[in-house]
């Protein structure tokens, strides 16, 4: 759901240059203009960001801002849906509560709607080699690399997809309706948002606004996992404050997070199991061969958890195909969860105190997974 700013290539129609040049006159110029202007120096030498791909993602950013509409005045207009009415009040009220009680860094963010022209707002690739879980990555100069790289186009992801398949990658390429700008522009409520249940709305919003809060650069696994966390846990306590506990809004975000609970632990199981065949001292051909039996093994155990459970939200879990990219991509959101959840009961289920320790644990440095287990040995050794 994170996808960098600086994302695809530049568009030479007269109406987008245009509109990016009316867009630049009412942004903080000078703060965008050095940010483009070194982003095109080290692009033209580094691989993961070209000065075309840089000016495409200013160009599209320029447009999602420029639309920008208060949601408090959006949704006085009478030609909208009352249903569309409902979701939008409660993101506002989503976001009032990141900023207290959850102290997140909110900004404006959230505050305002942008409708975008396309059916789908990004297109995210991935790809790791065919005997490894190793992300391929790319580079980018806020953000440092990251396991991932974003397009506003099908064919455009698609194309690069098949070059690094051409290379010997696993790829994959999945949409995705929401991105953060880590605190660099107020981020609008896309459009795009708005097809989600409101549970899912909030878990997305609480999600987003996190990456703001705390970024680790470099660290796109923690980044994103640590967000999943706090956008499942922010929600449950948020429709219990708000609907009250037991409520069916209260209901659905507890099983959403139980869900990727249960999904974490399957999916890092199986990528120990796939590690495991990868390291053994086999010819290459054996274990393109055997990982086939591996798919196959973890796909239909988890049809058979699920065989009863139609509401499961990754019951299509077992029907895609697989190769180990699809695999990066769900470790990415769903690594450790387990890890942060042990820290929020530990801090007695307080979701303030459990992100304060945790920010401050990574900040001092060092590989960020390590440092919050080192919380949970501190916990352990204490009582």
């Amino acid at each position: 759901m994170c996808l960098e700013f600086m994302s695809k290539i530049f568009s030479t129609e007269p109406t987008g240059k245009f509109l990016f040049l009316r867009y630049l006159s009412r942004t903080h110029l000078t703060k965008w203009l050095w940010v483009i202007f070194m982003v095109l120096v080290l692009g033209s030498t580094l691989s993961g960001c070209s000065p075309f791909y840089v000016m495409r993602a200013a160009y599209e950013e320029g447009k999602i801002l420029w639309r920008r509409e208060p949601i408090a005045d959006f949704i006085e207009r009478p030609d909208i849906a009352a249903d569309t009415k409902e979701k939008l009040a409660l993101v506002l009220a989503v976001r009032e509560y990141a900023k207290n009680p959850l102290k997140l860094n909110v900004g404006r963010s959230y505050s305002t709607y942008s409708y975008v022209d396309r059916p789908d707002l990004t297109y995210i690739l991935t790809a790791a080699p065919k005997t490894e879980l190793k992300p391929y990555t790319w580079w980018f100069l806020v953000v440092g690399r990251v396991p991932y790289k974003g397009y506003f186009s099908r064919e455009e992801a698609e194309t690069a997809a098949e070059e690094l398949r051409a290379e010997g990658y696993d790829t994959n390429v999945r949409t995705s309706a929401a991105f953060s700008t880590l605190g660099w522009f107020n981020d609008p409520l896309l459009g795009h948002l708005l097809k989600y249940d409101k549970v899912t709305l909030a878990e997305v919003v609480f999600h987003e606004l996190f990456h703001s809060t705390l970024y680790v650069k470099g660290a796109g696994n923690f980044n994103e996992s640590v967000a999943n966390f706090v956008g499942g846990r922010a929600a449950i306590d948020f429709f219990r404050d708000k609907f009250g506990e037991g409520s069916a809004e209260h209901q659905r975000a507890v099983r959403n997070w139980e869900a990727e609970l249960e999904f974490s632990g399957f999916i890092e199981r199986f990528a120990g199991a796939l590690t495991e065949l990868y390291t053994r001292n086999i010819p290459y051909e054996d274990k393109l061969r055997l990982r086939e039996a591996v798919f196959s093994q973890f796909k239909n155990e988890w049809a058979d958890r699920l065989a009863s459970r139609s509401t499961h939200r990754f019951r299509g879990f077992a029907y895609q195909p697989m190769n180990n990219a699809v695999i990066i991509h769900y470790l990415l959101y769903l690594r450790n969860l387990e890890i942060f959840e042990s820290i929020y009961q530990a801090e007695g289920q307080n979701l303030v105190r459990t992100i304060a320790v945790i920010r401050d644990a990574v900040e001092k440095g060092g590989e960020p997974f390590e440092q919050v287990r080192g919380l949970i040995d501190k916990h352990k050794a204490s009582s």
